[in-house]
């Protein structure tokens, strides 16, 4: 009877994957950095500086369509995912019987250790996930005391961020007052009440109607710091970089 129920709990827990697939931006960072011995192929955004934290890496690494037709050709025994997106294609893989591991979208935090830890086991490393999140808390706590400032953090087409948000996270790791409202003030509102610093992403390699209104003239006399945007593209423990850049 023991033997029985042992070898039931063994059947029901999935094996290490060694040839993973990553469909998803956030899922291709998490692979990356917890199991790069295991990549058969990532997303195409993997190699993207402007997106991706591990683009170096993944230069040297092939890259996949979210296809079903192309992914099952890959002979892949784990597939990551994003919570929304190429639904038909994943579920097209699970009837086929490969395993569809869908990653979350941490937003503060306290749920990127929970996601790091959840994917760490997925990939069958959980000491890796252990050491960057120590990274993680390590580069949180070195975040000095600050005087009080108020922060908005705009967004392309003068969307701001607000509470819940990760970029709302990332300012108050920082020690920085978030005063957006997760809307649309316009031009007018925030010269007529600014804020002491503006934080926008990293300027784009091209210009963009999007983008034009963080250049306007009316903002050139309110300080502002930049953020790569890949660092918060998906929450992760690289997030924290944000935040202590923010913080210098």
């Amino acid at each position: 009877m023991i033997r029985t129920a042992l070898l039931a709990l063994l059947l029901a827990v999935p094996a290490h994957a060694t040839r993973v697939v990553s469909l998803n931006l956030c899922t291709d960072d998490y692979l990356v950095l917890l199991a790069p011995d295991d990549v058969v192929a990532l997303s195409p955004l993997a190699a993207d500086p402007a997106l991706s934290v591990v683009a170096d890496a993944a230069r040297a690494l092939p890259w996949v369509r979210a296809d079903a037709e192309a992914v099952l050709l890959l002979h892949p025994d784990l597939v990551l995912a994003g919570p929304y997106g190429a639904a038909t294609t994943l579920a097209a893989l699970e009837r086929h019987g490969l395993r569809v591991e869908r990653t979350g979208l941490p937003q503060d935090f306290s749920q990127i250790r929970a996601e790091t830890r959840r994917m760490a086991a997925v990939l069958g490393d959980p000491a890796r996930g252990e050491a960057l999140l120590a990274e993680m808390d390590a580069r949180l706590a070195a975040i000095p005391p600050r005087p009080p400032i108020r922060a908005l953090y705009l967004e392309a087409r003068g969307y701001t961020v607000g509470a819940g948000s990760l970029e709302d996270a990332v300012l108050r790791a920082a020690g920085i007052a978030d005063v957006g409202a997760a809307g649309r003030p316009g031009l007018e509102a925030i010269v007529k009440n600014p804020p002491d610093l503006l934080v926008v992403a990293d300027p784009a390699k091209y210009p963009s109607l999007a983008t034009e209104l963080l250049q306007h003239p009316a903002l050139r006399n309110i300080p502002r710091r930049t953020v790569p945007p890949a660092l918060l593209a998906c929450g992760g423990p690289w997030t924290a970089q944000a935040a202590a850049l923010l913080a210098q």
